[in-house]
């Protein structure tokens, strides 16, 4: 099969960190006991992609298929098990060793596919444990189930289990235009929440109001905070019930000012800082600050049966076609200017450059 493979790139004191991922030919692992084969027809690039070619991801190991979203079909099952994936589009749950506790994994370290020992979706075929297969929401198509499991899991986590909302909450979501945020924004306005949005671009703002936001700020004004506040004012909506975050960093100073009483920021990502400061007067208002990353096995169901139950959709920014074009996808991804998720075609149709 043919495969991305991290490899060690060249470094200098004149050039920044970043390895090199060739198309190579690997042979197809044999499936074992508990397994499927599923053959890969669309991956979709996340963050954590370009972080680990970048040297700044825990655990890299050169050699590794990298890549944690895919859609496929299963091709072949242990010695007839599990007939009923046999042929069926599906989806893998790009965690392991977390299955049900909501407060936290069972297993740490906890891993995730595209890095050793585990296998990656920037690939013909993977094969991974029956149980981390899913059949793929029926509405959707191969290019927005396979932008869904990661961004899809982090946003059910972040939407359900840790911010809690409800119809008639007010939310702020950070950094539209991400794939993790969009897909918590629509999770939250099918929950009937009032959702306020933020984005360094105005086109970005825009094109969230148009899928339902109430209102953004572009966060790289000054006053954001104030901007925002006199939006909630004018509506007389009151103050937010919760943050949703993917940046850290100084930012979350200014939150609780606009959250109520017992509000909550829940913080997916650390993409400005690694460092939140949490105040005295975030104590005082009894908020919670919350940090979540990814998701159980259990939630990655249940996250599944909501997107097919509410027939979510996928916000997919461009479609690159096959695996000779990934570095023009991280190219895109690098600059930023996204409004959803990239995806490699990996059909066979699928005209290569």
């Amino acid at each position: 099969m043919r495969a991305l493979v991290l490899r060690k790139g060249a470094e200098s004191s004149a050039t920044a960190k970043y390895d090199d991922l060739p198309l190579e030919t690997l042979h197809i692992p044999p499936v074992q006991r508990g397994q499927v084969r599923v053959r890969i027809l669309a991956s979709a690039l996340n963050h954590r992609d370009l972080w680990i070619r970048k040297g700044m991801y825990p655990g890299i190991q050169f050699g590794s298929v990298i890549g944690s979203d895919a859609y496929g079909v299963v091709e072949e099952t242990w010695k007839g098990d599990n007939p009923e994936l046999l042929g069926r589009p599906v989806v893998l749950n790009p965690v392991r060793g977390w299955l049900q506790d909501p407060r936290g994994p069972e297993t740490v370290p906890l891993t995730m596919l595209g890095l050793l020992p585990n296998p990656g979706t920037f690939a013909e075929y993977a094969v991974v444990d029956a149980e981390d297969v899913s059949l793929a929401p029926s509405h959707l198509e191969p290019a927005q189930a396979a932008a869904l499991p990661l961004a899809g899991l982090t946003a059910y986590r972040a939407v359900f289990t840790k911010a809690q909302i409800q119809k008639g909450d007010r939310v702020l979501i950070t950094g539209i235009g991400g794939g993790v945020a969009l897909v918590a924004m629509q999770f939250c306005l099918h929950l009937g929440a009032t959702v306020y949005v933020s984005s360094s671009s105005q086109e970005k703002l825009d094109r969230a109001i148009q899928m339902g936001a109430k209102a953004g700020v572009n966060y790289r004004e000054d006053q954001w905070a104030r901007t925002l506040r006199k939006e909630l004012d004018t509506a007389g909506a009151g103050k937010l019930h919760a943050v949703i975050d993917g940046a850290g960093g100084p930012a979350i100073k200014d939150f609780p000012a606009l959250l109520r009483d017992g509000g909550r920021i829940v913080c997916y990502g650390g993409t400005s800082s690694p460092v939140f400061p949490y105040t005295m007067a975030a104590v005082i208002k009894n908020i919670d600050l919350c940090g979540t990353s990814m998701g159980s096995r259990d939630e990655f169901h249940r996250m599944l049966r909501w997107v097919e139950d509410q027939r979510i959709q996928v916000q997919v920014d461009r479609v690159f076609p096959g695996l000779e074009a990934v570095e023009e996808a991280f190219d895109v991804m690098k600059r930023g200017t996204g409004f959803g998720k990239l995806v490699l075609d990996l059909r066979p149709s699928s005209p290569k450059m």
